[in-house]
């Protein structure tokens, strides 16, 4: 049973406001939204965890990310910059961090999101059930650039199927998911950032996973100096941007 309390936060990078054209958590569990006045970053925590939504432009990955920290569904355009949202969760008495950020699905912005993989405890791997290469692009694509990126060895991955309030549209068969998901390694879930239709469980598997793994405790655990809060795009002469 999962409960809601207070509000989220969250951040854009102030690098999403120069780019205009650019070249280039089972039970028990209490998800706490940051109070109105927003969140220190001193405030106390035992593990924090960065998450990544990948996958391509327009499944639906700024919309998941919006549904699941302030429970609202917005029908996005693409995002110029990198999103970022912090959701605070209590699991079995251990306060988390959950840092979570929405990176570029288009080829174009690639060279800038591929640094946000480094450190990654959990990667979202999204596709649109209703467009058949989202799904196909993550093999041909995505599973590639997590192998290729990622610097954790036990990251958790998890494929998601978006939009499934448009069955009706559907090219993707549930049954075509588990299978990738069982090749690849990853846990997975059907959804509706829409309706909100396993939003919740789908982050809630994740986060269990993580903590089940215990390099990636090490890892998390607030007396790591590590802040993954600074971090920021690479500045480069030609302006780059991203999308959900």
């Amino acid at each position: 049973m999962i409960s809601y309390e207070g509000k989220s936060k969250s951040r854009r990078s102030k690098f999403d406001e120069k780019c205009a054209t650019p070249d280039e958590a089972k039970k028990n569990i209490i998800l706490k939204k940051v109070t109105a006045g927003g969140i220190s970053r001193e405030s106390k925590f035992d593990y924090l965890f960065k998450l990544l939504l990948i996958g391509d432009s327009g499944v639906g990955k700024s919309s998941l990310l919006l549904s699941f920290t302030s429970d609202v569904f917005d029908d996005l355009s693409p995002t110029i910059g990198v999103d970022f949202k912090v959701k605070h969760v209590t699991v079995g008495g251990k306060k988390l961090k959950l840092a979570i950020w929405d990176t570029a699905g288009q080829e174009r912005f690639r060279t800038l999101t591929s640094s946000y993989y480094r450190g990654a405890q959990g990667i979202i791997m999204v596709y649109d059930v209703t467009r058949r290469e989202t799904f196909t692009n993550l093999s041909d694509i995505w599973a590639k650039e997590i192998d290729l990126y990622s610097t954790n060895q036990d990251c958790i991955k998890m494929l998601v199927g978006n939009k499934v309030d448009k069955d009706s549209e559907r090219t993707v068969s549930k049954k075509e998911g588990i299978d990738f998901a069982r090749e690849y390694g990853c846990l997975f879930i059907e959804c509706s950032a829409k309706t909100r239709v396993n939003v919740e469980q789908c982050f809630e598997e994740l986060v269990l996973k993580i903590l089940e793994t215990p390099s990636l405790l090490a890892e998390g655990s607030s007396g790591v100096k590590k802040n993954i809060f600074k971090q920021k795009p690479p500045e480069s002469d030609a302006s780059t941007s991203s999308c959900c």
